[in-house]
Parts: C-alpha cells; sequence; structure tokens
C-alpha cells in the first residue's frame, strides 16, 4: 500500500501490489528451510513490486507461529490535582512493565484494553479526567524469542529488513470485523496452512491471542495417507472435492487420485467421495475442539452472545462453517477483506485477511490511548529485560 492507499473518508484502504506465491520451508507455522522460505518470502515481494511500480525495503510479517501467547497486566498510578495527561498514562505504562516476566518472550504486541479513572472502568480516554488513582488494563502479545530471531534471519536472507511482526489473528481480525462486532465481543479463527490461531475482541479491544500449530496441510497430508496419493494430488482432491460435513450421494460418489511413485503402469486411485469425507472431518472437527478448549482454559470472557469468524485459507474448505457451528454452538460467519473492496477475486478471499489487515494496521491502527512512542518503549524495555535475563541464565550455566 502506498501513502495515498489510506482512504480516510470512508475507513478504507486501497492496495497498491499483491502476489502470493507457494509455500516453501515452513511447516507447521516454522521455518524449517531458511533458504527455502526467504526465497519465496523474496519472489512474493519482487512480485508485489513490479506489481504496485515501487522498491520495498522493508516488511511487517504477520504469523500465527513462533507459539503465539497473551499476558493480561493491570497497573494502577496515584494522580496529583491536575487534569490527566500524556505523562500519567506512560507511568502507567512502566507500572505494567515493571510487572512484566516474559523469560524467552518477544513482546509484539502491547494494547491497552481500557482503563480506569478511581476504580471506574471502561474509560476509553482518561486525559483530561481528573481522580486520584489511574488504572491500566493491558494485553501483552509475545511470541518465542527464538521464532522471532529465526523470522528476522528469514527476512534479512532476503535482503529486507524486519520492521514489525503482527499476531495473525489479530490482523485478520482487523480486516474482517464490523465496529459492532468488536464492541460487542467476537471469536475470530485464523485458519492457515501450518497453524490455526484465535483472537477474542470485546469492548473495542483485543482481549486474548492464542494459537495452534495444526492447519490446513495437516488436513492436506491426513488425505494423501488415506488415499495413498501424493501431497499435490491430495491438495487438488480437497480442494475440488473435500468437505467437512457428509452430502448426498458420497458413497456412490467416486474420485481420482494420482498415485504415488513413477511407475507409468500403475493406475489412479479411486475411492468414494465419503472416505475423503471421513478423512477431512474428524482433523477440523479436532483442531476446532482444540480452540475451543483453549479458550475455556484461558479464562478469557466470552458472554453466550459472541459470534465467530472464521478467516485464513482452510476456512474456504467446504462444510467448516458448519462444523463450526456445531462445535462452539454460536453463530458462525466467514470473512473477508471488507475494508479494501477494490481486490480482484483472487485477492479477495479469507487467505487474504491477515496480509490486509497489516495494511489496516499501518493506516488506522488499533485504538491505543497512548502514544506509539511509548508503546515501543515498554516492547524495547522489555526486550532488555529478557536479554539481561537470558544472559544471566547462560552465564549461571556456564559457571555453575
Amino acid at each position: 500500500m502506498k501513502p495515498d492507499g489510506v482512504l480516510r473518508e470512508t475507513g478504507q484502504i486501497e492496495v497498491s501490489g499483491v502476489a502470493h506465491v507457494r509455500s516453501r520451508g515452513v511447516k507447521g507455522g516454522a521455518v524449517v528451510s531458511m533458504e527455502e522460505a526467504a526465497e519465496a518470502v523474496a519472489q512474493a515481494v519482487e512480485l508485489a513490486e513490479a506489481m504496485a511500480g515501487v522498491t520495498v525495503t522493508g516488511v511487517v510479517v504477520t504469523t500465527a507461529g513462533g507459539q503465539l501467547a497473551s499476558h493480561r497486566v493491570q497497573a494502577g498510578v496515584s494522580l496529583g490535582s491536575k487534569a490527566i495527561a500524556d505523562p500519567d498514562l506512560t507511568r502507567t505504562l512502566h507500572m505494567a512493565n515493571a510487572q512484566t516476566r516474559l523469560q524467552g518472550r518477544r513482546v509484539i504486541h502491547a494494547i491497552p484494553i481500557a482503563w480506569s479513572v478511581d476504580g471506574a472502568k471502561g474509560v476509553r480516554d482518561p486525559r483530561g479526567m481528573f481522580g486520584r488513582t489511574l488504572g491500566l488494563e493491558l494485553l501483552v502479545v509475545t511470541m518465542a524469542e527464538t521464532a522471532f530471531n529465526t523470522l528476522s534471519n528469514c527476512v534479512e536472507h532476503a535482503h529486507l529488513t524486519l520492521e514489525g511482526v503482527v499476531a495473525a489473528p489479530f490482523a485478520s481480525g482487523l480486516a474482517v470485523l464490523e465496529e459492532d462486532e468488536m464492541e460487542l465481543g467476537v471469536i475470530c479463527i485464523d485458519m492457515g496452512g501450518g497453524s490455526t490461531s484465535v483472537a477474542v475482541f470485546g469492548g473495542g479491544s483485543l482481549l486474548h491471542v492464542d494459537s495452534l500449530g495444526v492447519g490446513g496441510s495437516h488436513v492436506t497430508a491426513d488425505v494423501a495417507r488415506g488415499l495413498t496419493t501424493t501431497l499435490a494430488g491430495a491438495e487438488r482432491i480437497k480442494t475440488l472435492h473435500g468437505s467437512a460435513i457428509a452430502s448426498a450421494n458420497e458413497d456412490r460418489e467416486m474420485i481420482e487420485a494420482p498415485p504415488r511413485g513413477d511407475d507409468p503402469g500403475a493406475g489412479p486411485v479411486i475411492a468414494p467421495r465419503s472416505l475423503l469425507k471421513g478423512v477431512i472431518a474428524p482433523r477440523v472437527e479436532e483442531t476446532l475442539e482444540l480452540i475451543r478448549e483453549r479458550l475455556k482454559a484461558s479464562g478469557v470472557p466470552m458472554e453466550p452472545g459472541m459470534g465467530v469468524v472464521l478467516t485464513g485459507g482452510a476456512s474456504q474448505l467446504a462444510g467448516v462453517r458448519e462444523l463450526a457451528v456445531r462445535v462452539f454452538d454460536r453463530p458462525v460467519r466467514l470473512g473477508r477483506p471488507k475494508r479494501a473492496p477494490h481486490l480482484a477475486d483472487a485477492a479477495s478471499g479469507p487467505a487474504f485477511c491477515a496480509a490486509a489487515g497489516v495494511l489496516q494496521r499501518a493506516a488506522y491502527g488499533p485504538r491505543e490511548v497512548a502514544s506509539p512512542r511509548a508503546l515501543s518503549a515498554m516492547r524495547r524495555e522489555l526486550g532488555e529485560r529478557v536479554g539481561v535475563l537470558n544472559r544471566a541464565a547462560g552465564w549461571l550455566r556456564e559457571n555453575l
């Protein structure tokens, strides 16, 4: 997106260049081949540059890997007789910082959930108000330090600079959710190829982030094993004929898949479509159930009326929405990048929600009442503290 792509009159964005290439060197949301992953990144960026007519040097990466997790921190400070101002917000942020212990983790988001003045909760922007105490509930989203460093190294191998990392379900939510959904509460599930991640929104803020290392590629692998076919053949069969729910005549409808190996005399693998559904449905249902149980265990508030929005490429599989309705017992819809309406059909599906959300965040940002500079300072201080702890732990291992 170019600077003139921020359409503030409508709250939308205009994308200048789009590209997508086959994922390589990544498995389960983690980089497993630096060379292949860097080549894929470089190729995608080069194609997008050509369409936009610009040269890109720095990138913001959205990911569901790296063991995404979130932590809620509460802090409060005493106030004087003056109206609340930016320095008071910064003091409260630093107080929250002092309570955070994140060894081996890298902070990628530090987002105020809500402020409170003299115990009155739900304050969106306390500046200009008067009170004796200022309170803050902060959401800190982190990923594994090692995964962050690997991702940074991968981007550098593609001759680019990593300027930031955004949690995929958070970015997807910014791209697809209505303001009412964010205010009243919604669960956004990003179903990617190597992982499935979830973000919970409520009161207009991000409340929780989590991830699971199971995604659409695992379904493809299951199909390849179940039909004794190749991974490429399994992906094609899954896309054309796959479904997570039963359909009419599926026992009589036969499908063909290419055989494994290079035997020219081997015929295609022929199986009933019901066998394909019998392979796909259990894996998708298990993934959604794991997300449901992790949400319950997290303690994040989920009102009965909260809906579910599915995004990501794997959510396009037939029957996934219906299966999600059964697992979560809530209304479910498929999400698309609604704030970039001019995108062509090939780039406007659920698979592009996270990428569009990164642009949305760059254009309008999340609702953060403190200055971005203060939040950046907090991230830096948290990262420095983690570095000191890691160095201390290394010294102890070497000397004791």
